[in-house]
């Protein structure tokens, strides 16, 4: 058995186009054959759209109350803390990173490293990161 993710754009951001009230309902329609759901939005058509950290929150947890499923949240996260914020209010049960693992692909083991954990760095990094 395995999990199925549906991922989608909860709007696209065009007059008349795709809103997050038809989002929540077609997850509803697709969730006995879903096991979470992966909302973002825009990226669909060359529109502009105002873009901040954490903006898209607000649209997973929109379809996470509403339709009683896991749901992963993305866009413009980037620090540690509004990671922790989202899932320990449970805005989100998972949290996604694309550009920021682009920048830095140790952000993980970074953030748990300046938390205090002991990482085991890969070989090619470790002197980079020794004490």
């Amino acid at each position: 058995e395995k999990a199925l993710l549906l991922r989608l754009s909860a709007t696209d951001y065009l007059p008349g186009g795709i809103s997050l009230e038809e989002t929540v309902w077609l997850v509803k329609q697709a969730k006995t054959f879903i096991d979470i759901a992966h909302i973002t939005s825009g990226g669909i058509a060359p529109e502009s759209i105002h873009v901040f950290p954490g903006y898209q929150i607000p649209m997973a947890e929109a379809v996470k109350k509403n339709c009683q499923l896991p749901v992963i949240t993305v866009g413009g996260i980037r620090e540690a803390d509004m990671v922790e914020e989202i899932l320990g209010n449970k805005r989100a049960d998972l949290v996604a990173m694309g550009k920021e693992l682009l920048r830095n692909p140790y952000w993980v083991a970074l953030t748990a490293w300046e938390r205090g954990h002991d990482i085991c760095w890969p070989d090619l990094s470790r002197r980079a990161f020794e004490k």
